[in-house]
């Protein structure tokens, strides 16, 4: 798979936490499927869950190390706001 150059912080390293995610959520849809005991399964999405939540803080933290600080080096106050406030807002959904 060819990954396109961009102005963006490449996140190509989270891939492989990824791909390891998804084949958790396979796992878990098998053990669905063959009628596993509820607190596994439950435990099983808790772990999934806690994964995505780590890949999202290392993504939400390559976008304060490279994009947020990029822009508040910037002259625009404007753009200084817009980070500021796109990355509270991340956060409330966050937690």
């Amino acid at each position: 798979m060819k990954i396109q150059e961009r102005a963006f912080p490449s996140h190509y390293d989270k891939l492989v936490s990824l791909r390891r995610i998804e084949g958790q959520i396979r796992g878990i849809t098998k053990m669905i499927e063959e009628g596993k005991y509820c607190v596994d399964i439950v435990n099983q999405i808790n772990a999934a869950t806690n994964a995505l939540h780590r890949v999202a803080q290392d993504v939400l933290g390559t976008h304060l190390e490279n994009c947020v600080a990029n822009s508040l080096q910037g002259k625009s106050e404007a753009e200084r706001q817009k980070k500021i406030q796109e990355v509270l807002e991340i956060m409330r959904r966050m937690y």
